[in-house]
């Protein structure tokens, strides 16, 4: 009963940890009273209508921290309402009664985190992994009739197989994302190609090329193509404070804004999970002062320049979607828990 009880205390004081913090003077200019849910929203789109910080949606909510991981679903149709009659506003939801239709899909189709389209792609083609795996993978050694380059309809041959999967990836070893603080390497970013099918195992295995981005050639290596689930994890802060740096923009650009997908240079190792925000600062600027005949030089604080929603994590480095942004978000930008 003591453990019962306990249980009990500790779910109640986590609600409370995190219901404590929304006040009037967190809510959006013209936060409405209600709102009703429509096919094509997303429950960021819905938090900013609410709250200058979309990321605090759960304390709204007034959600503990299992439910911010597993969320409860919104569907269109509901109604999400704010109540104002207490000392802290919160939402609730309403279920409005509509007249039946017959739907070819799923009736209860609950609405994404973030814009599915604006993700997808890069939720199973950027792959990170260390040299290790990378040379483990299997690796062309032939193309059809002793070709120089392969594309989508070709059949290419690689070393053995032993794991028979639906849909393979191609990839070509890129390069090493370096860490800019201690230049150490957190791994090596995989340049996707294509998709493949086995069509025959043993030595060489044989597929046929379905899908293809670039060229492919000798030494391309293949992985098994993981589950696209697009994160429906409600947007949070991480618990505990991170202080990260832009790798890279993803298509090889010096500058990314909203809808660009970035990579950062933390991943589970240092805490990071799908559905963290983390804010983006943009860095002060060195200026000189002349006073008095003096010269001096000056470094201003940085000052946060937009939002990220962190997407997908690997071990040492994750992938995130720029939100909104001030200004263009530069490699090298530092990004901190908000």
């Amino acid at each position: 009963m003591r453990r019962i009880i306990s249980a009990l205390l500790i779910c109640i004081s986590s609600t409370l940890v995190l219901a404590q913090g929304i006040q009037p003077k967190d809510m959006a200019d013209g936060a409405p009273d209600r709102h009703v849910v429509v096919r094509g929203d997303t429950l960021w789109g819905i938090a900013a209508k609410f709250l200058k910080n979309p990321y605090r949606w759960g304390e709204l909510w007034k959600l503990n921290a299992e439910d911010i991981k597993n969320p409860q679903r919104i569907y269109p149709g509901q109604v999400i309402v704010l109540d104002k009659s207490g000392n802290e506003p919160h939402l609730k939801l309403v279920t409005i009664k509509q007249q039946r239709h017959e739907y070819v899909e799923p009736l209860r189709k609950g609405i994404p985190t973030i814009p599915p389209q604006d993700i997808e792609p890069f939720l199973s083609e950027p792959r990170v992994l260390d040299k290790a795996a990378l040379d483990s993978a299997p690796r062309v050694v032939a193309l059809q009739d002793n070709r120089v380059i392969a594309g989508a309809g070709d059949n290419i041959y690689t070393t053995e197989v032993k794991d028979r999967h639906k849909v393979w990836q191609i990839f070509r070893p890129g390069k090493a994302l370096l860490d800019p603080d201690t230049q150490e390497t957190l791994g090596h970013e995989a340049v996707f190609l294509g998709t493949a099918r086995m069509t025959r195992d043993g030595n060489p295995s044989s597929f046929t090329v379905i899908t293809s981005k670039q060229e492919i050639v000798r030494d391309d290596r293949l992985l098994a193509a993981p589950p696209q689930d697009v994160p429906s994890y409600i947007p949070r802060a991480p618990k505990k404070k991170i202080n990260a740096r832009v790798l890279s923009i993803y298509s090889g650009v010096n500058f990314g804004g909203p809808q660009s997908v970035i990579t950062l240079n933390r991943g589970k190792a240092d805490g990071m999970e799908p559905g963290h925000v983390l804010a983006v600062d943009l860095a002060g600027a060195n200026v000189r002062n002349r006073f008095e005949g003096e010269k001096t030089d000056y470094q201003l604080p940085d000052s946060r320049n937009g939002l990220l929603f962190v997407f997908r994590v690997f071990d040492r480095v994750s992938y995130a979607l720029v939100m909104n942004s001030i200004h263009p978000v530069v490699i090298g930008d530092t990004v901190r828990t908000p």
